[in-house]
């Protein structure tokens, strides 16, 4: 396992390229198993959730080329149905929370699939209710082994319906999507996902000869279809990678350009950092940050402390409040940071207590930061990585400290950030892999 060794106290400087969207890729990769010709897909992010699906894929039988850097061509024109009932396919699906996605393809394509319970961060109880739910109304049938831990489903004909998702959940969306673009007659999604991610799986599975509407509401109409065929697809940049920089930038007093942000895409992110006090400048499709010593959290026009909540899209993304929580430390003034979703993904700050900020952790969802401002410095410190999100916001924690600070478990980084150490190391940051 390894750790990063992280030189705190220096500035960043130039410029920097996000990689392509981790939670995009994770779809628009399993929606290749829908159709038996070639898929070309660009911008995919080198990171470990995603080079672990595609082995899976690989090892499914699925035909992988790697064509140049980010860019790779899938072929499902055969699927070995005998893998999936190894040993090997537990073992790689249980650890990835995305595997959770070949359900709706592979019942589309086989009639049947089975699934173990899938791994993924651990910050609280993630429900599959959505998916499953979804996928039984359009005729599945799903039984647990609790014993093995095993999800079976069967389905040998699948039946488009009415559902009203009792949550706007991203990765139900999706499932119930690829499962209902070729079952007969039409399908309608009503409190469906609409963030960037599932308009992207839209789009492309319409290229492919899907017959989707409503792209980008809540309200999603599909109209089946006999099959699908091949296209080409580009994954967006990634909008939690990007605001992670931006929180390094004011976090440690920086100067950076953030270049291609496809800023029409990223919602109220930018405007979230600036309630914090951090100033941005939106130029061509970049985000420059330019350096500052202070910035102050804004409150409500009453004057009451200002509230930062997760929502479903438009709404603020669940997977930023981790940076903009440690974001607010080093701030001016105070703010509620209210995490709705998950009841565990809060629980790093005692990580970020034992480092001199002052946060009051009120419940599993809500903690109150004040922010001591610009005469405020972090202590170095030995901590561990919970998972993806707590992870960054540790790095970005050690990165402003005044010392030496040494995170552990990086592999949970990894499992979300391209290359970080190495690109951050570039901008001027001193971190070490040991």
């Amino acid at each position: 396992m390894s750790s990063f060794k992280v030189e705190g106290g220096h500035r960043l400087q130039g410029e920097i390229v996000p990689q392509g969207a981790k939670n995009e890729a994770l779809q628009v990769i399993c929606a290749t198993l829908l159709t038996t010709e070639p898929v070309t897909i660009s911008n995919i992010p080198d990171i470990l959730d995603v080079n672990n699906l595609i082995q899976l894929l690989a090892d499914m039988g699925v035909q992988v080329e790697h064509l140049s850097e980010g860019t790779w061509r899938f072929c499902a024109s055969t699927i070995d149905e005998d893998y999936l009932n190894t040993d090997a396919f537990y073992r790689q699906s249980a650890s990835l929370r995305g595997s959770v996605m070949i359900v709706g393809p592979l019942v589309r394509r086989l009639g049947w699939a089975i699934l173990p319970k899938p791994g993924g961060d651990k910050i609280g109880r993630r429900r599959l209710d959505t998916h499953f739910v979804g996928i039984q109304k359009l005729g599945a049938e799903f039984v647990f082994d609790p014993d093995r831990k095993l999800y079976e489903i069967t389905a040998p004909h699948l039946r488009g319906t009415y559902m009203l998702l009792d949550e706007a959940s991203v990765t139900g969306t999706a499932n119930i999507l690829m499962a209902a673009v070729c079952a007969e007659g039409t399908t309608t999604i009503y409190n469906a996902a609409c963030e960037p991610y599932v308009q992207q799986l839209c789009r492309m599975l319409n290229r492919m000869g899907a017959r989707i509407s409503g792209i980008g509401s809540n309200l999603l109409t599909i109209e089946g279809v006999e099959r699908l065929g091949g296209c080409e697809h580009r994954i967006l940049p990634d909008m939690i990678e990007i605001g992670s920089f931006i929180g390094m930038a004011a976090m440690t007093s920086s100067e950076i350009t953030i270049k291609d942000v496809a800023y029409d895409e990223l919602g109220i992110i930018p405007d979230s950092f600036r309630r914090l006090g951090v100033q941005l400048v939106h130029r061509d499709d970049d985000i420059i940050v330019p350096r500052q010593t202070n910035y102050t959290i804004e409150s409500f026009i009453d004057g009451s402390i200002m509230t930062i909540a997760d929502a479903p899209w438009p709404g603020l993304t669940p997977d930023l409040l981790s940076v903009m929580l440690v974001v607010a430390t080093k701030a001016k003034g105070s703010v509620l940071i209210h995490q709705k979703m998950f009841e565990s993904r809060l629980f790093f700050v005692d990580k970020l207590i034992d480092m001199g900020a002052q946060i009051i952790l009120c419940d599993p969802h809500r903690a109150t930061v004040i922010g001591l401002g610009d005469n405020f410095c972090l202590r170095p410190a030995v901590m561990s990585s919970p998972d993806i999100r707590a992870g960054i916001a540790l790095l970005i924690a050690a990165l402003c400290a005044n010392g030496t600070s040494i995170i552990h478990n990086i592999d949970q980084i990894d499992r979300g950030y391209q290359n970080i150490d190495g690109r951050l190391n570039r901008l001027g940051a001193r971190i070490s892999r040991i």
